[in-house]
């Protein structure tokens, strides 16, 4: 593998990690409440959770667990199930934050959000489902000719950003990505300690909304497939 290779499979690993962890969500709004409510490592922590379950995620597609999930529709719709009622658990949870601030809690975190975060994340159907398509296809070796899919190949720059698949370079990347957004996020959500103080309750509501509006989703598909 050339020099040039090695970082742009790197270099994707990165992308698809920020691509999995950075998008508005359930997971999103755990790490949000946690961050605001109770600092920046309680925030991490949480993001730590989901991280985990990810780490579980590829484990069982190493070990083929997850190819027994995708042909099991009544596992996949349980599971999902699950994640639904957590969901709704965590908005109530996210109610009874409404008059916590920033300071009252200071950073301490009793690991609370690291298990909340985790639960979810086990549960989460676009979790599962990433790991059962664009998961499985980059533990598949082999190598993606980026430009040449995006664009056409017979584009000139075609053959020019090669990404091997099924490398643990790849994984790694993906992690890293994951890393970086977890530090991040959570960072700038406390950079100004007493804006942020000011905003714990709105922040404590939106995901309240957020658990309970995804909850209603994930119940949904839940029946969907096991009715």
């Amino acid at each position: 593998m050339s020099l040039f290779e090695v970082v742009a499979t790197a270099g994707a690993g990165v992308v698809f990690g920020l691509a999995l962890a950075a998008p508005p969500g359930p997971m999103n709004a755990v790490i949000a409440e946690e961050s605001v409510v109770r600092g920046w490592r309680a925030g991490f922590t949480a993001g730590l959770g989901a991280m985990v379950a990810d780490a579980c995620f590829l484990a069982l597609s190493l070990l083929g667990a997850v190819t027994i999930v995708q042909r099991s529709p009544t596992l996949r719709g349980v599971m999902v199930g699950i994640g639904g009622l957590l969901l709704w658990y965590f908005a109530y949870d996210a109610v009874r934050d409404l008059s916590v601030t920033f300071q009252s809690e200071g950073a301490a975190t009793n690991g609370h959000g690291f298990l909340k975060a985790f639960t979810l994340a086990i549960t989460n159907p676009y979790q599962i489902v990433f790991w059962l398509t664009v998961g499985v296809g980059l533990l598949d070796s082999g190598r993606i000719d980026v430009l040449a899919t995006a664009l056409s190949p017979e584009s000139p720059l075609a053959g020019h950003l090669i990404v091997r698949t099924g490398t643990p370079l790849l994984i790694a990347g993906l992690f890293a990505g994951i890393v970086v957004w977890i530090v991040s996020f959570p960072a700038a959500l406390v950079a100004g300690r007493e804006r942020v103080d000011r905003f714990a309750p709105a922040v404590a509501t939106l995901s309240a909304i957020a658990f309970a509006g995804f909850g209603v989703l994930f119940v949904f598909d839940a029946a969907s497939t096991l009715l």
